[in-house]
């Protein structure tokens, strides 16, 4: 079974990232010459996904949908002083995919990873395995190859749901979400434990394929509660863990690459050194 779609939640006020965020989304911080979001799209395009919902504010101007529109007016400009072959390194569109953009509905009162997802899920009626990603991160691969499409092919074989997971030292684990799994599946979810409670030094890194059993799980929490914008916020490992405890299969697969998270100031500069380097 082929996995066609990807949800990317990018909306949010990035406030890890202020007072540079004020001013430029958070997805849209500069890996390299390249938007942060779109090292997880190229991720898509290269694991078979042909449409991508990408959740973005409800705001009057998107940098994001933008950048991934046509700019005639920046053709024009090229051509028209003798820079033609730059029109090339202006495109920005992804053979063989459809990029969707959804506006996040009440983003400030309904605040977390597991809103975008259930309102792209209830909007556009999936009903099908779909690649969760969040839009800040990603697996960096320096042989082109995608650990998202090693995902899809575990899941041809488990028929379930599954995530990404990388290791990490266990004098960081404090700052993660750390999983327990157990032969190959996970069987809990430890947001920054202490080091000596810390069951492994895997992380979470936010990249899932959830079958339509989770998805609509996603949404029932979701609709279920109403959280205070001070209580807490609609996590989505929430509804993951209420899915295992059920009885409910995510598979755990290690990336192969480099994780690399851009929504810190560390790990952006990090990031920048990586693909800098590289390109």
């Amino acid at each position: 079974m082929q996995i066609k779609k990807a949800i990317v939640p990018v909306a949010g006020w990035g406030t890890r990232r202020l007072p540079v965020t004020k001013v430029i989304e958070k997805a849209m911080l500069p890996i390299g010459n390249r938007p942060l979001v779109d090292y997880v799209v190229e991720d898509c395009a290269k694991a078979g996904i042909e449409d991508i919902y990408i959740v973005i504010d409800e705001k009057p101007f998107s940098q994001i949908r933008a950048y991934y529109e046509e700019n005639e007016k920046l053709d024009n400009y090229l051509i028209a002083r003798g820079k033609a072959d730059r029109v090339e390194l202006a495109k920005t569109d992804r053979e063989g995919v459809r990029i969707h953009f959804y506006a996040q509905k009440n983003v400030d009162e309904r605040y977390g990873s597991a809103e975008p997802v259930a309102q792209v899920v209830e909007e556009f009626g999936i009903d099908e395995p779909t690649a969760i990603l969040m839009g800040d991160d990603f697996s960096y691969n320096a042989d082109g190859s995608s650990d998202l499409a090693r995902m899809m092919e575990l899941v041809k074989t488990v028929d379930d749901s599954a995530m990404l997971a990388t290791e990490i030292s266990m004098d960081d684990v404090e700052k993660f979400g750390v999983l327990k799994v157990d032969d190959g599946v996970l069987t809990g979810i430890y947001e920054k434990p202490k080091r000596e409670n810390a069951p492994s030094n895997l992380i979470n890194i936010s990249k899932y394929i959830m079958s339509p059993k989770l998805l609509q799980r996603i949404v029932k929490y979701c609709r279920d509660n109403n959280f205070g914008p001070k209580d807490q916020e609609y996590l989505i490992t929430d509804p993951i863990i209420s899915h295992i405890k059920d009885g409910d299969k995510i598979f755990v697969m290690p990336i192969q690459g480099e994780y690399l998270d851009g929504g810190s100031l560390d790990g952006w500069l990090h990031a920048n050194q990586v693909i800098y380097g590289k390109h």
